[in-house]
């Protein structure tokens, strides 16, 4: 019942941020906020992945938390699917493409270097 709890209270504040910085008005249609959530989450996810490898640095519940709950409702997959099906019915073939390239290729990058991270971070202060 705990870890429910974990994930619900995580993934209820990680959706509620995604709306919030989802209202902040962008001019044009490139949907940046949605890429830089899911950068962000993507980061987040690795970083807290690598810590979670070691059940001293961060507690299961936590990674419960963090991981599952707060990144899963920060970071929206469903919406990215959307925008881009949006731009590209509406002829923007550049800005489709370029979103959807773009959004892959940086949230990956983003993973990486959360996992680069904690990894250092890891290293310097013997986790």
């Amino acid at each position: 019942m705990q870890s429910i709890l974990c994930v619900g209270v995580g993934g209820f504040i990680g959706s509620v941020l995604r709306y919030e910085l989802g209202r902040i008005p962008i001019a044009g249609d490139f949907p940046f906020v949605t890429m830089l959530i899911n950068i962000l989450g993507s980061f987040a996810i690795g970083l807290l992945s690598e810590f979670g490898k070691d059940k001293t640095a961060i507690s299961p519940n936590t990674v419960l938390f963090l991981q599952t709950g707060l990144c899963g409702g920060f970071t929206t997959f469903s919406t990215f699917s959307l925008e881009t099906v949006k731009l590209l019915q509406n002829n923007k073939y550049l800005a489709g493409s370029s979103y959807a390239v773009l959004s892959v290729v940086l949230c990956l990058s983003g993973t990486i270097l959360g996992i680069l991270l904690a990894r250092t971070i890891k290293a310097r202060f013997a986790f």
